[in-house]
């Protein structure tokens, strides 16, 4: 039986507390520890942020392929106005050894290892690749990827591994591709969590995603239809309504 893969979305939403002994890193950091999607129009637009830096934090031995570093940024250039550029920071980090892991405790690992922070007109992600699983794996769904907070997103690497390049299974570049792309998707505003919608296309019973079937945001990749979906080496797309819901928000 093939298992079940998902996409998921938390809605993290940072609740800080402000006094009189709060330091400009203080301030700084909180910027980027907002609710999943307040940085929608930030990513899509050059308004406010004309460049972006991506922090690729991945547990030894588990960095991604460049192959899905290189169709990540040829998809952040398709769909947002960055002239600044984009540039990539990478550091390896030791294996927390907490498998599995809630997302509060994927959070509390970036506060730990996260350097990048928005400063002036660069706007910053992180992205974090693990090497255990996700404690909403449940029977044969496993959850590979989870946007959270409004610049973070973290990558179930190890998960994703077991799960491709094996026989029936997605290839790995593929995957990690179409995982990579739909989480940052979430912080792109889609599905109605930032970006509204211009037409209803929210699938009301599995949140803020597509309802259209072969959209890139659609909640569940099964593996055997994610190989159909990329015959020929194509990733998954954004369906129609997706894409002008972004371009409505200031993407492209």
């Amino acid at each position: 039986m093939k298992k079940a893969l998902y996409l998921l979305l938390s809605l993290y939403i940072f609740i800080g507390c402000s006094n009189d002994s709060s330091t400009n890193d203080e301030d700084i950091k909180r910027a980027n520890r907002q609710t999943t999607g307040a940085s929608a129009n930030d990513f899509l637009s050059d308004d406010n942020f004309n460049s972006l830096t991506i922090e690729l934090i991945y547990v030894t031995g588990y960095r991604p392929n460049q192959s899905s570093i290189d169709n990540l940024e040829s998809f952040i250039q398709e769909r947002t106005y960055k002239p600044g550029g984009i540039n990539f920071v990478e550091r390896a980090i030791a294996s927390p050894a907490n498998s599995p892991y809630t997302i509060q405790e994927i959070a509390d690992l970036e506060n730990d290892y996260r350097e990048e922070y928005n400063m002036g007109d660069n706007l910053t992600l992180s992205i974090m690749f693990i090497d255990g699983k996700s404690d909403q794996d449940e029977g044969n769904s496993v959850v590979l990827g989870t946007a959270y907070r409004n610049t973070s997103m973290v990558i179930y690497q190890n998960t994703l591994e077991q799960n491709s390049n094996g026989v029936g299974e997605p290839d790995r570049v593929m995957l990690e591709s179409t995982v990579l792309r739909h989480e940052l998707s979430h912080l792109f505003g889609l599905v109605d969590l930032g970006t509204p919608m211009l037409q209803d296309h929210k699938d009301e019973a599995n949140g803020h995603h597509c309802d259209v079937q072969d959209c890139l945001m659609n909640y569940q990749v099964e593996a055997g239809s994610v190989f159909d979906m990329a015959s020929g080496g194509t990733i998954p797309s954004l369906d129609p309504l997706c894409l002008a819901d972004l371009k409505a928000n200031g993407g492209k």
